[in-house]
This record gives structure tokens, sequence and C-alpha cells, in this order.
């Protein structure tokens, strides 16, 4: 009997994501035996300092490819919005799943809906995306930093440090947290994440065998879409805690890709988008980068990266 070893940080909702494809994989093939290496990543013990300023969302990566790359672990399963748009020499993303709820998510105990927030109103965000959105549409709130794994973002809300949070409406669901989601933001007030609400497959690129056993899991339209929208963030710089979002959808045989960056204060936000068919997921995403790049997208994120 084969034995494969997923590498999975361990926090709550990294360990359900590691639970879901060792679950579908069991299901495809029943004759292996699946193991969880649980593994505590840099990202996950830095909790006082916001990410942009620790390196990225790559610290919660480094320490699974590594077990892939010393062959402690056969695969590692990742949320697709925290994984590099360049990996690893010897690595690739062999499996995107299908795709869970990619919005953002309101959160509140007095407040039904983000526009009913009175002016001053504390949100909680680590995301510096969702901080530039919500300014520039809600210029009268406030957005704090707020890093930590989802139950203890709500505990933070529940203890009143905050007036709302804004969070991955699918990681609430994936943790039966649905009942706390007061809103699911328009995509055109909060322009979700690249990948946000996919989950990644990653093993090494040689390991055929490996790459065949994942092959059922993968979804397609959520393999395109998710291409699409890191081809745009590649093209822009690769930055994973940076104030850009792509978000493409698939409709009939139309693939539209829409992207943003925007200043950290929300003043001033570029937007671009492109249409096109769904096997040029690669082509649309770099066309929506360029027109935010014409309009002056590199100078507001060398300014990020500087800071």
């Amino acid at each position: 009997m084969k034995t494969v070893t997923i590498a999975t940080r361990k926090s709550q909702l990294a360990l359900w994501q590691a639970y879901y494809v060792r679950d579908r994989l069991q299901e495809c093939h029943q004759h292996l035996n699946i193991e969880l290496l649980e593994i505590v990543s840099e990202g996950d013990k830095t909790l006082d300092v916001p990410l942009s300023q620790v390196g990225g969302k790559g610290l919660f990566l480094k320490e699974l490819e590594n077990s892939l790359i010393t062959g402690k672990a056969d695969i590692a399963v990742h949320s697709m919005k925290d994984v590099t748009v360049t990996l690893p020499e010897g690595l690739t993303i062999a499996a995107i799943c299908p795709r869970e709820d990619p919005r953002d998510a309101f959160v509140s105990n007095h407040y039904e809906s983000i526009n009913q927030l009175p002016a001053g109103a504390v949100v909680g965000s680590c995301s510096l995306r969702r901080r530039c959105q919500i300014l520039a549409a809600f210029p009268h709130l406030e957005v704090r930093n707020l890093r930590g794994n989802v139950n203890t973002r709500l505990g933070r809300l529940d203890s009143g440090d905050y007036d709302a949070l804004v969070l991955a409406a699918a990681g609430l669901k994936r943790l039966e947290f649905e009942s706390r989601i007061r809103q699911c933001l328009d995509v055109g007030i909060s322009l979700p994440a690249v990948g946000q609400g996919a989950v990644g497959i990653e093993c090494r690129e040689n390991d055929e065998e490996m790459i065949n056993l994942l092959q059922p899991l993968i979804d397609e339209e959520a393999s395109l879409r998710v291409e699409a929208e890191r081809a745009a963030n590649r093209r822009l710089g690769g930055g994973c805690h940076v104030p850009v979002a792509v978000f493409a959808e698939i409709d009939a045989n139309l693939m539209r890709v829409r992207g943003l960056v925007g200043e950290l204060d929300g003043s001033r936000i570029l937007r671009a988008e492109a249409s096109g068919v769904p096997g040029e997921a690669v082509i649309l995403g770099q066309d929506v980068a360029n027109q935010l790049i014409e309009q002056g997208a590199q100078k507001i994120l060398d300014s990020v990266y500087a800071g």
C-alpha cells in the first residue's frame, strides 16, 4: 500500500483543506494510505507584525515547500491566495480543486451591512487589498490591522476591539461560521484576492505518479480562473500582500477578468478588465495587468514595497 504524506499548516482552516484533499484522494484511490504532516509556519509564529512588513504571505509556504524538497512530504495543500506566483525550482501546483465562494464577507455583531457602519467605526483586516477598497468606498471608516486565524479574529470582534471584520467568505463557510456573515460584499465594492476560495495542491514536478493521482481532483473552471488571476499578478510583480485584486469569472464560453491596484488610503484606485475565451486565461490576465501598469500601477506598488 502506497503512503502519501500531506504537508499542512496547523491552523483550523489549513487542516480543513488538508482533510478535504485527503478524503478526495481516498475516494479516488482506495489503495492509498494517507498521512498528515502538520507544520507551524513562520507566518503563524509572527502574528504581531503586518504581513507586508515581514515578507508577505510566502511566510506561510516556506516550511511546507521545504518538506516537499527534502522528501518529508509528497504534497502540500495551500490556499491559492497565499501561494507566491514564483514557486521554488522543482515544485509545481499539480491541482486546483473546486472553488468555494471567492467573495469577501462582512462580519459584525451590531450592523447588518458595511453601509450601516457610522463614521469612525473600526474595521479589522490584515489585507492591504481590502483596506484600500474599503477606504475608497467608505472613507469615513477606520481600518486597523488584524492578524491571526479565523477564531482569533472573531474573538477580537466579540470582545469589542472592532466594530466589524472583513474576512474571506470561503474560510467562514468551510469552518461552519457562515451564520456570522452579515453580508457578502459585491465584487464591485471589494474585488477578491488572486486565488481566493481555491485550494491548490503542490508537489515535486518530477513526481509523475503523484501528479497522475491528483488528476481526478482538478476542477477545470477553477484552474482557468486562478490561472488568469495569477498571470495578472505575476505581470504586476508577484507580491502576495499588496493592494492588488484580480478576479476572473467564466459565463458560458466567456471569461471576464477584472483587476485593480489601489493607494493604501483608498485615495486612488486603478481598474482594468478584459474578456475573451477561457483558453486565453493567461493572455487575458496579462492584458489586465498591462492596462493597470499603463495607468501607473507600478508607481503605487513600488511605494508599498519601499514602505
